[in-house]
């Protein structure tokens, strides 16, 4: 039997196939489509101006905390990026590369740029000179590319939109602090944008970036019990500097090697908002991030003063800052309710001509479908208020999701029972710091680490999952995508 809360009949069920639900939203809500180029899509308007307002918000965010805008080249030579042993390794197997200009043969290959630490660790070597000089906080909105075997849209593709920082210190401890800095502006950008709430947390050593000294994340857990990196924030030391031979001139006029740090965050945060906050009738988008805050429906709209009042309607709430808009096409209004529902659209105004002579409108929030009657007068504050009960609430939402999807374990055994009864999740469970035992809960268990829980130093009482020694940390385990 058809399900009669569901508006939008196209779309896979998530508990039928969850990432079949997961690929229609994305078709469905025309927020990408595929290309002739394996890996690769096409993000389409509606998806790209997500990305927009992502991008917007979390520029000023980086210019506040004191960065500017750079853009480097998208070819890096391989000499360059041989310089720093462990950094190549890790990215060999993705890396694409360019080995004809036009019809002659290159006489130096040249990488498409998977990341850029290599190409602003040059440029940094070339206009560094004085402590006077630091720190350098850059930013770069770029793509990338990174030629991975498995794809799917947002999650992971060969090319893929993001903002990787690169900032050059002249102590460790500025560094540190940077790095945790940024951290922090991910994980709030998340919760107070997003409506994600997120787990910080430092990888392990067998999870950090290529090069780095250590590597901070922020885990997200999606609708189906997987955890999803969110964003990374990594702390070079000087290990990139002394390859690279980067040095300043301190205020003794000593020769020292400054301090790295990197972070990024990408399309995939697309991703993250279709898994936490979606449902059986499409997107729910958060209002920060939603293209059109409010959508307004005029009904019998070819009755006289109907279209007028409704673009009365819209510009009033885009003079007070609400991103709106008129659907006046031609489709009947239930299909357009269907097409804003499944396009995510955090506010419907519905006004016809009985609305209007009681001088009133019918406001409708996406996330439960609340319905209220409101004045037309009243109308910017109540659309600027339900767009904050609704931010609220999606967060309260998936906390709610995250929090009843962890569990905390002891052993083992305990894990994959719990797995097993409950399904997938985040797994709390201590661990005493080996590598050994590492690989070993993700080869018994199938769940592997996510992050350390920072904030949980453990008592003498409390063993590794694995082993039974001593625990070193608390850690997040869970499945990722």
């Amino acid at each position: 039997m058809a399900d009669m809360n569901k508006m939008v009949n196209e779309i896979t069920s998530m508990d039928e196939d969850f990432a079949k639900w997961y690929t229609d939203i994305c078709k469905k809500a025309q927020l990408i489509e595929y290309t002739s180029v394996k890996g690769c899509m096409v993000i389409r308007p509606y998806g790209y101006a997500i990305w927009e307002n992502i991008q917007r918000i979390l520029d000023g965010m980086f210019k506040e905390t004191g960065h500017e805008n750079v853009c480097m080249p998208m070819f890096i030579p391989e000499s360059l990026l041989q310089k720093e042993k462990d950094h190549v390794e890790g990215f060999a197997p993705e890396v694409a590369w360019v080995t004809y200009g036009g019809s002659e043969k290159l006489e130096e290959r040249l990488c498409v740029r998977p990341t850029s630490e290599t190409l602003f660790c040059e440029h940094f070597k070339n206009i560094l000179q004085s402590y006077r000089d630091l720190p350098f906080k850059y930013n770069q909105w770029v793509s990338v590319v990174r030629w991975e075997k498995t794809t799917r849209p947002f999650l992971r593709s060969r090319e893929f939109l993001w903002q990787e920082g690169h900032t050059l210190h002249a102590t460790r401890e500025e560094a540190v602090e940077e790095t945790l800095q940024m951290l922090d502006v991910y994980a709030r950008f998340c919760s107070e944008c997003l409506a994600i709430p997120v787990v910080k947390g430092r990888k392990t050593e067998s999870d950090k970036f290529a090069g780095a000294e250590a590597t901070y994340a922020i885990e997200a857990l999606m609708h189906d019990g997987k955890a999803l990196q969110a964003g990374t924030s990594h702390f070079f030391g000087d290990g990139f500097c002394r390859a690279f031979d980067i040095q300043f001139s301190d205020k003794d006029n000593k020769r020292q090697f400054p301090f790295q740090t990197s972070w990024g965050m990408t399309t995939r945060l697309i991703g993250a908002i279709i898994m936490t906050h979606g449902d059986d009738n499409g997107l729910v988008l958060p209002p920060a991030v939603a293209p059109i805050q409010a959508v307004i429906v005029p009904v019998q709209q070819k009755k006289e003063g109907v279209l007028d009042k409704a673009f009365e309607l819209c510009d009033t709430l885009k003079k007070a800052g609400i991103r709106a808009k008129v659907d006046d096409t031609d489709n009947s209004p239930g299909w357009k309710f269907a097409e804003y529902e499944m396009k995510g659209v955090p506010v419907r105004i519905e006004i016809g001509p009985r609305d209007i002579q009681n001088n009133s409108c019918v406001v409708v929030t996406r996330l439960n479908r609340e319905k209220n009657f409101v004045a037309i007068s009243d109308i910017v504050e109540t659309v600027e208020q339900k767009l904050a009960e609704v931010r609220d609430q999606m967060y309260q939402k998936a906390l709610e999701n995250r929090e009843n999807h962890t569990y905390n374990c002891s052993s083992l055994e305990e894990i994959v029972s719990t797995l097993e009864e409950k399904g997938d999740g985040f797994v709390k469970a201590y661990w005493c710091g080996d590598e050994a035992c590492e690989d070993a809960v993700k080869e018994k268990t199938g769940v592997g680490s996510r992050c350390i829980d920072g904030n949980v130093t453990p008592t003498d009482d409390k063993v590794c999952v694995c082993c039974g020694k001593k625990a070193e940390h608390l850690v997040y385990w869970g499945k990722a995508y």
